[in-house]
């Protein structure tokens, strides 16, 4: 595995749109961590609300790595995760702190507190990209600055057209975190490799191969407006031959982004050879 997608593809096979039976994405969890390409995936991720089920989908000397995803009040969320079983390694947290042009100050606020109690669990906060993102993003650099493992979260994708970022838009999230050395995650829409326009829905994604090439750029100085470039690039040689160069280094920045499929980016990194060195068009 090149240590660049190391732990890129989290496993969120319970949300949509392939929204998984829990037996189902915890059984496929465990063949994918058994498998060839085992390095590529995160951990599980799992609504918080569902911990309690788990359990009992597990062998009694079975163990597995999750990722909580806050579907509960930050207020409810530490008396949640201290009752997880001893068996699941809770490997992140991640929850919102805003809706849509709402203030994510007096949310992230709350969930800074949490974080300061979970003695060193990462958290992420998801902020939407609208009013006070920025604000909010000065806050969670200098609550890591300070010692806290607390990054940012970006939606990138969804059910409706303003859910999908323009690339300037997402190059100017990935620049000012890059500016703050503010890790950060992404979450929905990132189906496929490349930039593409889903024939169902109308709606262009990005392409998780394009995040990658535009976070290596913006990690080695790179201007906006290249950033924005790359993202909105649909040349497969000009980002692929960028992330190829980079295949030995540690990823910058971009931690990595839940997918409901783990065999559709796996497909396509095989496909563009990133996974073996070659390429097929």
């Amino acid at each position: 595995m090149p240590r660049l997608l190391v732990g890129l593809v989290d496993d969120a096979a319970v949300f949509p749109p392939g929204s998984a039976s829990l037996p189902d994405a915890v059984a496929a969890h465990r063949r994918h961590r058994a498998a060839w390409y085992a390095d590529l995936v995160g951990p599980l991720l799992l609504p918080a609300s569902a911990l309690p089920e788990v359990p009992g989908l597990l062998a009694p000397d079975a163990a597995t790595a999750v990722g909580v995803i806050g579907d509960v009040p930050i207020g409810r969320l530490e008396a949640v995760l201290a009752q997880v079983d001893r068996r699941l390694g809770v490997r992140q947290v991640e929850a919102a702190v805003a809706k849509r042009g709402e203030d994510p100050q007096p949310g992230l606020a709350d969930l800074l507190k949490l974080a300061e109690r979970l003695g060193g669990t990462p958290v992420y906060a998801e902020i939407p990209l609208t009013f006070g993102l920025m604000g909010a993003l000065d806050s969670l650099a200098e609550a890591r600055a300070g010692g806290l493992p607390i990054a940012a979260k970006f939606r990138t994708g969804g059910l409706a057209a303003e859910l999908f970022p323009a690339p300037g838009e997402l190059a100017a999230v990935i620049c000012a975190c890059r500016d703050r050395q503010l890790p950060f995650k992404l979450t929905a829409g990132l189906h496929h490799a490349l930039r593409h326009r889903d024939p169902e829905t109308g709606f262009t994604h990005h392409g998780f191969v394009n995040v990658l090439a535009a976070t290596l750029a913006a990690a080695g100085g790179v201007e906006l407006d290249a950033v924005a470039d790359l993202l909105a690039a649909t040349d497969a040689v000009r980002v692929v031959e960028l992330v190829r160069a980079h295949r030995d280094a540690e990823r910058p920045l971009w931690v990595g982004y839940g997918s409901c499929s783990i065999s559709e980016p796996l497909t396509d990194l095989i496909r563009l050879g990133l996974m073996n060195g070659g390429y097929e068009a």
